[in-house]
Order: structure tokens, then C-alpha cells, then sequence
């Protein structure tokens, strides 16, 4: 059984940062990598960062330049600092494990709300 916990998130002012934390626990024989998707009312899901074992990232255009996605992949750790935000990245934000083979596992998802 893999379980993924997100921490992290709350209430901040425009321009403002958070820094989410994610692990995950239970073995998954071999992961591939992590990342964080958000998901805004009436939106579709969507993919935020990705971290793969090894070091590459990547990033969705809109946060590039303001968020930095880190940890070890290894030990089954991410994190997503935010910096600068705006109203537009209020949204759920979930962290999710891949192994190299099978399902993904997410997290229970943890609110980012952007307001003044």
C-alpha cells in the first residue's frame, strides 16, 4: 500500500509564496517520478511540475520562472515552492507518485487560495 500526503497550503496574498510538501510511504518496487497538478473550480486538472529520478524537471509554462519543484525522488519526497503568486494559481494542488511500471498514486490534494 503507497500513501501520498500533501502539506503545505492555505490563504496567501497576491505576490506572496507557499511551499508545498509531499511524501509518500510504502514501497512501489521502483518509482519513475513525482509531480504536482492543480485543479481550479470548472477547470481541468492540470499538470503544474515534474521531477524525474535523476534530476530533470519540468514545468507548465504559466509558473515557470516562479515555482521550483525539488526533493529526492529516490526517497519519495517533493517539494513545490510557489513564488509570486496571483489569483489565477487558487486551485487544488495534488501530488502524485509514478512508478516506472503500473498506476500512479495521488495525494488527497491541499488548497492554495490566492487573495487580497
Amino acid at each position: 500500500q503507497v500513501q501520498v500526503v500533501e502539506s503545505g497550503g492555505g490563504l496567501v496574498q497576491p505576490g506572496g509564496s507557499l511551499r508545498l510538501s509531499c511524501a509518500a510511504s510504502g514501497s512501489m518496487f521502483s518509482i519513475y517520478g513525482m509531480g504536482w497538478y492543480r485543479q481550479a473550480p470548472g477547470k481541468q486538472r492540470e499538470l503544474v511540475a515534474t521531477l524525474i529520478s535523476g534530476g530533470t524537471t519540468n514545468y507548465t509554462d504559466s509558473v515557470l520562472g516562479r515555482f521550483i519543484i525539488s526533493g529526492d525522488v529516490a526517497k519519495e519526497t517533493v517539494y513545490l515552492q510557489m513564488n509570486s503568486l496571483n489569483p489565477e494559481d487558487t486551485a487544488v494542488y495534488y501530488c502524485a507518485a509514478r512508478p516506472k511500471y503500473g498506476r500512479d498514486y495521488w495525494g488527497q490534494g491541499t488548497q492554495v487560495t490566492v487573495s487580497s
